[in-house]
C-alpha cells in the first residue's frame, strides 16, 4: 500500500477552532472543510511542515502561534485512491485574534466550536484527528 505523509493542524483562539474550505483548484478533497494540511516533503520534520503550511494557507506567522499538543501519528485509508493511505501528523496550536489571509488552496474559513465540526462536510476522518488533539 502506498502512503503519503501529511500534517493536519488546528488553530485555537479561545474556545473556537479554525477550519478551512478547500478550493476547487486543489488536486484532492475539493470543497471539503479541513484543518490546515500539507504534504511532508522528503525527511522534513512534521512540526516544521505544520508551521510552513499555517503561514502559506492562513497567513499566520510562527511568532503568532503556540503549540498546545502534537498527537500520535494516524493512518487513514484514502477513499480517493486504491491501495493508498494518508499518514497524518496532527497538531493543535493556539493563536490570539489572528488575521486570516487565505491562499489559493482554500476558498473560505470559519471559527467553530469543536462539537460543530460534525455538521460540516469534511475531509475523511477530520473529527477523529481533532478528537485525538482535544
Amino acid at each position: 500500500m502506498r502512503s503519503t505523509k501529511i500534517v493536519t493542524s488546528f488553530i485555537k483562539d479561545n474556545n473556537k477552532l479554525l477550519i478551512l474550505k478547500r478550493s476547487n483548484k486543489v488536486k484532492t478533497m475539493k470543497e471539503l472543510w479541513s484543518g490546515i494540511s500539507g504534504i511532508i516533503e522528503n525527511d522534513e520534520l512534521p512540526l516544521k511542515r505544520a508551521k510552513i503550511e499555517i503561514l502559506e494557507e492562513a497567513g499566520i506567522k510562527e511568532t503568532e502561534i503556540r503549540l498546545i499538543k502534537a498527537a500520535e501519528e494516524m493512518r487513514i485509508n484514502s477513499p480517493q485512491y486504491k491501495n493508498h493511505e494518508w499518514e497524518i501528523f496532527p497538531f493543535l496550536f493556539e493563536a490570539k485574534n489572528p488575521t486570516i489571509n487565505l491562499n489559493w488552496e482554500n476558498s473560505d474559513f470559519k471559527w467553530i466550536r469543536a462539537e460543530e465540526l460534525e455538521s460540516y462536510k469534511t475531509v475523511p476522518s477530520l473529527q477523529k484527528v481533532l478528537f485525538n488533539l482535544l
